[in-house]
């Protein structure tokens, strides 16, 4: 089915139950920051809450890097570059993120986070990042709905492990043996 309208022209507000189209127009047309509207020459308190607010916010931003992105692209030189930076950029963060992995701190959140510069670019990263926060939104559900002692046990087995490769790290990367430390510690003191 093909519709009829082209998407540079405006579609029609909805329109809810008990409420004017010129109304839902005011609705759909309100910016963030407008506190004041007028209509029929009176003036009425427009409010919206901080949610709404950002949101809006934050589509327009998305908006205006897509054109941006759209601009560069439409050149076949800037399309060239834009592609060269992004991989470039998302090899550097994901190469960061890989070493930190071992180590305490954000390694698997940078890999990410690389994934997701590779994903303006790259269809491969978009369905790769897709599927990883899908998996981890249904392990955290999955979690959230268990009983606290599985939570704890979780938990539990989580530090043991990040402690097991800390101290791999720590033994093999810089010859510190902590475990041995602590107990010749424990022994001369």
């Amino acid at each position: 089915m093909v519709s009829k309208l082209s998407s540079a022209e405006p579609r029609a507000p909805k329109v809810q139950p008990g409420e004017t189209v010129e109304s839902a127009t005011d609705r759909e047309t309100l910016m963030p920051g407008d506190e004041k509207r007028s209509r029929n020459g009176a003036e009425t308190d427009v409010k919206r809450d901080s949610a709404t607010t950002s949101v809006i916010a934050r589509k327009r931003k998305r908006g205006k890097l897509r054109t941006a992105l759209d601009l560069i692209r439409a050149n076949p030189t800037g399309r060239v570059a834009l592609r060269i930076f992004i991989s470039v950029a998302g090899a550097l963060v994901v190469a960061v993120g890989v070493v930190l992995i071992p180590l305490p701190g954000p390694g698997w959140l940078l890999v990410i986070a690389g994934l997701a510069i590779w994903g303006v670019e790259f269809h491969w990263a978009k369905r790769l990042l897709g599927f990883t926060r899908r998996n981890v939104q249904r392990w955290t559900r999955w979690i959230g709905a268990q009983i606290w002692p599985v939570r704890l046990a979780v938990g539990a087995v989580g530090l043991v492990f990040v402690s097991f490769v800390v101290w791999l790290s720590l033994k093999y990367s810089f010859g510190i043996d902590v475990i041995a430390e602590a107990l010749h510690y424990i022994a001369t003191h």
